[in-house]
């Protein structure tokens, strides 16, 4: 049987096929140089997510690298975490250690204002004090973040004297995050490490962030306005400039000394200006300058409630250059001396102060990059701001030496490139065995010689006799009654404030008088102690170990008015420790 003729097979492309088969052929010019013998890409990654994966197991040594990324960043990140536990640990420390520290009196005016907000009023603009007498007592203080927040506490949770101390320790730990994001910005991750720790173990930071003040607010909410600037600066989105001026205006707002934050934005900003970006320069600059504005108008306003209420006392005058005169503080060397003994023998110690010294003597190698080289100076321009404000204010921050806060920042960063010098001495491999010895054996000295000791010093409770007289008077007090109180330091309120009443400090306080020293003589005294009664006080207590700043003991140098009170009041308490006598009415 004869086979059918078998028809010609078609190729499967069909059409396509043909066209492509009969298309003419180009000749290859003769002057074109021969192509690559591998003319394909050495790698194309493929949208689709399926192809990555097998894409990804065609190339190992990637996915290797992009690991090695991401454990670095998990190493990173737990680093910093355990930085913030420690950094809680030592300030939760003694968290409920009533106000009688080193730090008492200050504490204790902020302490007041958070019980008149929650008590009194709720309106921010009229913080008030109750060591003035019956009120209002008004006063020109600062915008009261920390004891607003105090005062919405005790609303929902009830008084407690350490929930000041708990919002401070807060703003502690916004602390110690944004100034390792600032830090790591500036010299790198090891750098931010190293900064961040030495501020949480820093004795000085550890104090004034458990401490019942504005402080810890203000250097909180700055660092996190100068580091949230820093990322715009450096390409961020951005919607982190209006962030950074809020957190930045309020940071101002909760104490003054923070403007000398500002002149990192300041400094970054001319930087814009000399490349040219001024599209950028100009937002900066009206940012700035709304800020500045608001930050003017409020302090304005504190002024002139300062001034128009009894006790007509704004806090945080006296002690400037300005006011004390430029030969006083040249005569008083810009109180060097004191700023040294308080840097050795009370906030640092001799290890962050050596740490300190090797950060500023050994700067980073600065980097090729322009921009990041322009970022790696931050903590110096902050330090020398820093410096400005000193010189200007050296008698008040002396005084008041919770106002060395914003050197704060860095102090750290420069006390952290010092410890991670001293550790990677002469190492190639920043985690070798060897540097990780070092840096124990650093954190050891530091905790020993600094941490432990100096914080134990400052918050010894120096004013506890002032609490207990305080809460003599409060089981003795009737509600409504005054109270007129002498703590064993002549001027601090922290008796009053513990007898849950209304009252005086003795001398009567406020305005530019000066209230911790004893009148000259016990006609003056009685003079002032008839004027009180007059006003409604009920209640006269002393500490009898109470000393003024001329170290002139009460009991001794007014016993003139102990013998009066004797005949004209009636004695209601004479221990060991303390004296309560009943004002009688006339």
């Amino acid at each position: 049987m004869t086979k059918p003729p078998r028809k010609p097979s078609k190729p499967l492309l069909g059409e396509a096929y043909e066209r492509l088969h009969n298309r003419p052929r180009r000749r290859r010019d003769p002057a074109q140089p021969d192509p690559p013998l591998d003319p394909m890409p050495a790698r194309i990654a493929p949208d689709d997510p399926e192809l990555n994966q097998a894409d990804g197991r065609q190339y190992p040594q990637t996915t290797c690298r992009n690991m090695a990324v991401r454990n670095y960043l998990n190493l990173n990140t737990a680093i910093l975490l355990g930085i913030l536990i420690i950094a809680i640990v030592f300030r939760l420390h003694k968290i409920t250690l009533p106000l009688v520290d080193g730090f008492s009196w200050r504490e204790i005016s902020t302490a007041m204002m958070a019980d008149n907000f929650q008590q009194r009023s709720w309106n921010i603009f009229f913080p008030e004090v109750s060591w003035t007498g019956p009120g209002p007592s008004y006063q020109g203080r600062e915008f009261q973040i920390v004891s607003y927040l105090t005062a919405l506490l005790y609303q929902f949770f009830g008084w407690h004297d350490w929930f000041g101390r708990v919002v401070a320790a807060f703003f502690g730990l916004v602390t110690v995050f944004s100034l390792h994001r600032l830090t790591a910005q500036c010299w790198g991750e090891m750098h931010a490490h190293a900064a961040a720790l030495a501020y949480a173990l820093m004795p000085a930071a550890i104090m004034i962030d458990s401490s019942f003040l504005p402080d810890p607010a203000m250097l909180a909410l700055v660092t996190l306005g100068v580091w949230l600037f820093v990322k715009y600066w450096a390409g961020g989105s951005g919607r982190l400039l209006p962030l950074a001026a809020v957190s930045f205006t309020l940071g101002v707002l909760s104490k003054p000394p923070g403007l000398a934050a500002g002149a990192v934005i300041f400094y970054l900003m001319v930087f814009w200006i000399l490349e040219k970006k001024l599209k950028q320069a100009a937002g900066v600059f009206l940012s700035g300058l709304v800020s500045l504005a608001v930050i003017g108008a409020y302090f304005s306003w504190a002024i002139y409630l300062g001034r128009s209420y009894p006790p007509f006392h704004v806090a945080g005058t006296g002690g400037y250059i300005w006011e004390s005169g430029f030969r006083t503080y040249v005569r008083d060397r810009f109180y060097f001396q004191s700023a040294w003994n308080t840097s050795l023998l009370w906030f640092y110690g001799y290890p962050f102060m050596i740490l300190l010294a090797v950060g500023l003597w050994m700067p980073p190698s600065p980097p090729e990059d322009r921009r990041q080289c322009t970022l790696s100076a931050i903590p110096y321009v902050w330090l020398a701001a820093a410096m400005v404000v000193y010189l200007a204010a050296a008698g008040e921050i002396t005084s008041n030496v919770w106002n060395f806060h914003i050197f704060h920042v860095p102090v750290a960063m420069l006390c952290g490139r010092g410890a991670l010098l001293l550790a990677t001495l002469a190492s190639r491999t920043v985690l070798s065995p060897v540097v990780v010895l070092r840096a124990i054996c650093i954190v050891a000295v530091t905790l020993v010689w600094s941490t432990l000791p100096l914080v134990r010093t400052m918050k010894k409770p120096i004013a506890m006799k002032g609490k207990l007289l305080g809460e003599e008077l409060a089981r003795l007090a009737q509600p409504g009654e005054l109270v007129v109180a002498i703590a064993p330091e002549v001027g601090d309120p922290v008796a009053v404030y513990y007898s849950r009443a209304r009252g005086w400090v003795f001398p009567p306080g406020g305005g530019d008088t000066e209230w911790s020293k004893f009148v000259a003589d016990d006609a003056t005294a009685i003079a002032q102690l008839e004027e009180l009664r007059a006003q409604g006080a009920d209640l006269f207590g002393v500490a009898k170990n109470a000393t003024d700043k001329q170290d002139l003991l009460f009991v001794e140098h007014h016993d003139g008015v102990i013998d009066y009170l004797e005949r004209t009041a009636t004695k209601l308490v004479d221990s060991d420790d303390l004296l309560v006598y009943r004002i009688t009415r006339p």
